[in-house]
Formats: structure tokens, sequence, C-alpha cells
């Protein structure tokens, strides 16, 4: 009993310490603080923070407007402006690097102490020698990846919903002639009885 009880414990810090909050950076490729919130990011946060997944989500791809006017809804901001940066449920609008501890704060809501002493250690390193310890740590765990949007056109969709229809029509002929067969078999039967 008490090594199960462990083990659960166990178990639940492991999972605690991977649930850094992911961020996402909704974004105009024309906008410097995008920019800087994108290059802060990736030369800070990823680093601190190794478990962290960021998405960028370009603003400017009709496919992800609708993404962005829900997350402008989701955070209760009234104007479209960027960068829109997500943590969690936390909500960010615009950056400067006086927001960042802001922003750690947010990634570090459901984090264990060992890992916010590890990404505080982590910060230092950086600002006493930034370069240095980036070119030591070359491939950083955390990933930053840009957000696509999978687009169906109409005619992938048609043809999805005509090749549904198909099996759907199959599968219905199949149980009508087995009803056709069922009945005709009772009723001959009924006649040979007579």
């Amino acid at each position: 009993m008490k090594k199960t009880i462990l083990s659960v414990l166990a178990g639940l810090t492991f999972v605690g310490m991977a649930n850094a909050a992911d961020m996402t950076i909704y974004y105009s490729p024309t906008c410097p603080h995008c920019h800087h919130a994108q290059d802060f990011t990736r030369n800070n946060f990823i680093y601190e923070y190794p478990m962290m997944k960021v998405t960028l989500i370009d603003v400017t791809v009709p496919e992800h407007r609708v993404l962005f006017m829900d997350a402008l809804k989701s955070c209760d901001f009234s104007s479209g402006g960027v960068p829109v940066i997500k943590i969690g449920d936390k909500c960010f609008q615009g950056f400067g690097e006086s927001m960042a501890d802001e922003l750690r704060a947010a990634i570090e809501v459901d984090l264990p102490d060992e890992a916010k002493k590890s990404a505080a250690d982590v910060k230092k390193a950086i600002a006493a020698d930034g370069e240095k310890y980036r070119s030591e740590h070359a491939t950083p765990v955390a990933t930053v990846s840009e957000y696509t949007a999978e687009v169906t056109t109409f005619d992938e969709a048609e043809k999805k919903t005509n090749a549904s229809d198909n099996k759907v029509a199959t599968w219905t002929l199949a149980i009508l002639a087995f009803i056709v067969l069922a009945f005709s078999v009772v009723v001959s039967r009924r006649k040979s009885k007579k």
C-alpha cells in the first residue's frame, strides 16, 4: 500500500514538472514588437522552461483570423493589436522586456519549486553571458513552431462527403436486401404450410 501511494506521488510530481504553461504568440510579420517578443522567447524562455511549447500564429493569414478573433474575445481585449500572448489562461497584449517577469509568473503557475529554481538559475546564466550559455546549450528542448491550418477546399470536402454518402448507401442497400430476403423466406414458409 505504501509503495502504491509513493508511486502515485512520484508520478504526480513528474507530471507536474512536465506541465509548464504553453505559450501562443499571435503576431503580424510587420510588427516590430511581435518580432521582439519572438526573439526574447527564443533567446530566454525556451532555455528557462525546456518543457514549454511555443506556438506562433500569423494573424495576417486569412485562415488564422478566426483563431485570433477567438483569442481576443477570450482575453476580453477590445483592440486587435498584436502581439497577443496567451500563456495558459493568462493574456497579454503588446510586448516589452519589462513584462518578462509577469510572463514568467504565468508560465510557472503550475510548476513545482525545483523547476522554478532551475528556470531562475538559467535566467541568471543568460543574464551573465547569454551568448556563451546559448552556444553551450545549442539545442534547447522547448519547441517553437509556426501554426499551420489544414485547409480543406470545397472539392476535397465534397469528395469526402460523397465517399461517406456512398458507404451509407451501400450499407442501406445491404440491410434492405437482407430484410427483403428474410421477408421472402417467411412468406414462402407460410405458403408451404397451407
